[in-house]
């Protein structure tokens, strides 16, 4: 039986690959209580003592405003770069395969179609040049990887869009929400779910090491996602004090945030559709998903 190292496992997509990876093997997800992730001598005692068969990479400083903060430099060097770059060395030293998760923030977020893996990277903030760095070290480790590049990420459980809007929803009347960005909105079970079948597929060498996007089919904005999220949930009952017609589209020039977003985060995923045998399912069709789980709780 397989020994599977989750890293990040507390994170959205970390919780849903302990679930969606324990048939493939033991799952093992070291909170920070017992493995630093700051400290590369203590990941680097844990693999040598735990001997992981297989690691899969879902820890990364993911706030992307505070990574532009002098203070948080180290920590987000440390995580997002120099992590993985250990990672794909102790994988191509052991011959064992690596997934890691990286973002559509390596891509400048011009044009309005959407990206394929091979689209030249240009990122426009700290956060994106720090995924940037972790994808180029574990793609040119000569370890057998996967790297999972994503977008819009949220689930049922921790801290993300859909919860916040479900949040402000039960507070306010109304709401104003960018809508010159435009994505598909991923949900962490999704990533979970298409890592096994890709995890599977590669170690039976159906699958070629490399890039791939993961991401909802379909697209929309901010305000899109908002106004859907709000609709599904009265639909299913759920008590607002917003009403959808009460969201107002605004451009991301009236909400300024310290690091600069991408206005295109649409992802080409026909190649891991492709690789798998697969279509990937409309952000709509998932976002009933996450919606169902969270009201059960």
């Amino acid at each position: 039986m397989s020994r599977i190292l989750v890293l990040g496992g507390n994170g959205q997509v970390g919780r849903e690959l302990q679930r969606t990876l324990a048939p493939l093997g033991e799952v093992m997800a070291p909170g920070r209580e017992i493995l630093d992730l700051e400290e590369a001598s203590a990941v680097a005692a844990y693999l040598v003592e735990q001997r992981p068969d297989i690691v899969v990479n879902a820890a990364a400083w993911t706030n992307v405003d505070g990574a532009e903060a002098l203070e948080n430099q180290q920590t987000v060097t440390r995580l997002n770069e120099y992590l993985p770059a250990q990672l794909a060395g102790y994988a191509a030293r052991c011959g064992i395969p690596l997934v890691h998760y990286s973002s559509d923030y390596v891509y400048d977020g011009g044009g309005n179609t959407p990206r394929s893996e091979k689209a030249p990277t240009s990122p426009c903030s700290r956060y994106g040049d720090s995924k940037l760095a972790g994808d180029r070290s574990v793609l040119e480790s000569g370890a057998k990887h996967l790297v999972l590049r994503t977008s819009w990420v949220y689930g049922s459980r921790g801290v993300n869009f859909m919860n916040t809007m479900l949040r402000l929803g039960r507070e306010r009347e109304t709401l104003r929400v960018v809508d010159d960005q435009v994505g598909a909105p991923t949900t962490a079970r999704l990533i979970a779910e298409v890592t096994l079948l890709a995890l599977q597929a590669l170690l039976q060498d159906r699958m070629a090491p490399g890039l791939y996007h993961l991401a909802s089919r379909g697209e929309t904005s901010w305000h899109g996602f908002a106004c859907d999220i709000f609709r599904q949930a009265l639909a299913k009952g759920v008590a607002l004090e917003i009403a959808p017609e009460r969201v107002a589209p605004i451009p991301t020039s009236d909400y300024p945030t310290p690091a600069v977003r991408p206005l295109n985060s649409r992802l080409d995923v026909s190649r891991i559709e492709r690789a798998l045998s697969v279509r990937m399912p409309d952000w709509r069709s998932q976002l009933a998903l996450a919606l169902e789980e969270r009201l059960k709780y």
